[in-house]
Parts: C-alpha cells; sequence; structure tokens
C-alpha cells in the first residue's frame, strides 16, 4: 500500500514537473510572438510615412525618378516580407526575408535622404522635415522592438534547448525561432580615419 501512494505522488509530481516545463514553453512561444507583433506595428507605421515622404520629395525630385521609384519598389518588397513573417513569426526563411527586404528599404531611404540634401527648398519644406523626424523617430522604435524581439527569441531557444526542457519541446513539436537581423552596410563598417 505504502508503495503504491510512492508510486502515486512521484508519478503526480513528475505531471506537474511536465507540465510546468510545457506551459513554460508556450509561455516563451507567446512572448516572441508578442514581441514581433510591436515590430509589426512600427514597420506598418513606417511604411505608411513613406508614400507621403516620397509624394513631398517627388515635386522637387523631377530628375531623381529612379531613386523614388526604387523607394518605391524597396516599400514593397518590404511589406511583402512583413507579411510573410506576420504569418510565421520566428520561421528562419521569414525572417532572413524581411530582414533582407528591410535592409533594401532603409539603402534605398537612405539614397533618398542623400538626394534630398542636394535640394535646399526640398529640406526647408515644412512636411519633409516633420515627415524625416516622424521617420526618425519610429526607426528608433523599431529598433527597440526588433532588440526586444531578438531577446524574446534568445529566451525561447534557451528555454527549448536546456535538459530537460529539449525533450518535451521535441515531444511536443517547438522548433528553434529565428532572429531578425538586419544588416546596415554602413554600420557594419569601421570608420576610415586619415591623418
Amino acid at each position: 500500500m505504502m508503495t503504491l501512494v510512492v508510486l502515486v505522488v512521484v508519478a503526480a509530481v513528475l505531471l506537474f514537473w511536465g507540465v510546468g516545463i510545457y506551459n513554460g514553453l508556450i509561455t516563451a512561444r507567446n512572448a516572441f510572438k508578442n514581441a514581433f507583433a510591436q515590430i509589426d506595428v512600427q514597420l506598418t507605421r513606417r511604411y505608411d510615412l513613406i508614400p507621403n515622404l516620397v509624394e513631398v520629395a517627388k515635386g522637387y525630385l523631377k530628375h531623381e525618378r529612379e531613386t523614388l521609384e526604387a523607394v518605391i519598389q524597396a516599400r514593397a518588397a518590404a511589406v511583402s516580407g512583413q507579411a510573410a513573417a506576420k504569418a510565421s513569426p520566428g520561421d528562419a526563411a521569414a525572417m532572413a526575408q524581411l530582414g533582407s527586404a528591410e535592409t533594401g528599404l532603409a539603402g534605398a531611404l537612405s539614397r533618398l535622404m542623400v538626394v534630398a540634401e542636394a535640394y535646399p527648398d526640398l529640406k526647408a519644406n515644412q512636411n519633409m522635415m516633420q515627415l524625416t523626424e516622424e521617420l526618425t523617430s519610429t526607426e528608433n522604435r523599431i529598433a527597440f522592438a526588433r532588440q526586444a524581439y531578438n531577446d524574446s527569441v534568445m529566451a525561447y531557444n534557451n528555454k527549448r534547448e536546456v535538459f530537460p526542457s529539449n525533450i518535451l519541446a521535441g515531444m511536443f513539436g517547438f522548433v528553434a525561432a529565428a532572429l531578425l537581423e538586419i544588416t546596415e552596410p554602413a554600420k557594419r563598417e569601421a570608420p576610415k580615419v586619415s591623418f
């Protein structure tokens, strides 16, 4: 009789322990999905600002049509990447597609800003200044949201890879989540200094 009670208690402890691990994995997965939703909000905000920025610049940059078209195409690619990532947050292919599209968009916007520097009237335009300020603010929010997402992904991946969670993670199909990496070549290069 005592042996039966001990076995029941051990089985109950193991069951509750397993349920705790499983619930922890679910919580971590939901946390990184929520963190991606925050990125999604900020990306949508940026994508909504870009057409307004292009419209304001159009009147001044008549001879810079290819720059404006590059921004529009990069935005379309980024919206497509966002949709793929939104459908499957954490999926390596979707995150790579979004990261690549965001890199292309950042490059196109950077070229637009460089071209806009050559047009003093455009730089002085109140709408252009306001849109540029909003875009900069949104870029900062995206960076913070991306950092929070990547931190959540790392916490989830750590939780699913450590023993004994890795056993339950494998049994219940908890797959690794991918980080959102956006490479900005200008930030990766070391500054060149000459005397």
